[in-house]
């Protein structure tokens, strides 16, 4: 429940899909916690409109300090953005590193396999923990490209050597 969430001191936005970006579930957050918002390129514009103004934008591989000694960093993500018919690809999407004394977590947002696991991976050698997104694989043909498949969450969790995937974005 709402009511029973801890302190909330950030936020991060992978992309601007409305399961992605839910305004009015921000705007409650914003309300009680008013944490900081991190989004990819072009996509601040959509909360400051409704009245969230500590927003960070960040680009690929652009990288900014969180609380204590953690750094978070915008990384690659194989997806697209739209909120509506008339902005396609107008806004970033992407995913983050949340980097630490302890390895790196792993957020891949929405996204489909692609060559930016390995970036990744390179970037980021150890990675403790990755949220890899399951979900809207089908028909293959046309999601594959946008979305990971069992299989490819797989290989994507190879890839990256992440010592433990939790799978998300399903259900």
């Amino acid at each position: 429940r709402f009511e029973d969430l801890p302190p909330i001191d950030a936020v991060l936005i992978t992309h601007n899909h409305y399961d992605h970006m839910d305004i009015p579930t921000l705007k409650r957050l914003h309300k009680k916690f008013a944490p900081r918002i991190y989004v990819p390129l072009k996509n601040r514009q959509t909360l400051e409109r409704h009245g969230m103004d500590d927003v960070v934008e960040m680009d690929w591989w652009q990288e900014a300090p969180l609380k204590d000694c953690l750094t978070l960093v915008c990384v690659p993500a194989r997806h697209f953005s739209s909120r509506g018919m008339w902005d396609q690809r107008k806004s970033l999407w992407s995913g983050f590193v949340i980097e630490g004394g302890a390895g790196a977590v792993f957020i891949a947002g929405d996204t489909g396999y692609g060559p930016h696991f390995e970036h990744i991976a390179k970037r980021f050698p150890d990675i403790s923990v990755a949220l890899l997104p399951i979900g809207a694989f089908l028909p293959k043909w046309f999601m594959a490209p946008h979305h990971l498949s069992p299989r490819d969450a797989l290989r994507a969790h190879a890839v990256l050597k992440a010592r433990t995937s939790i799978a998300a974005h399903f259900g």
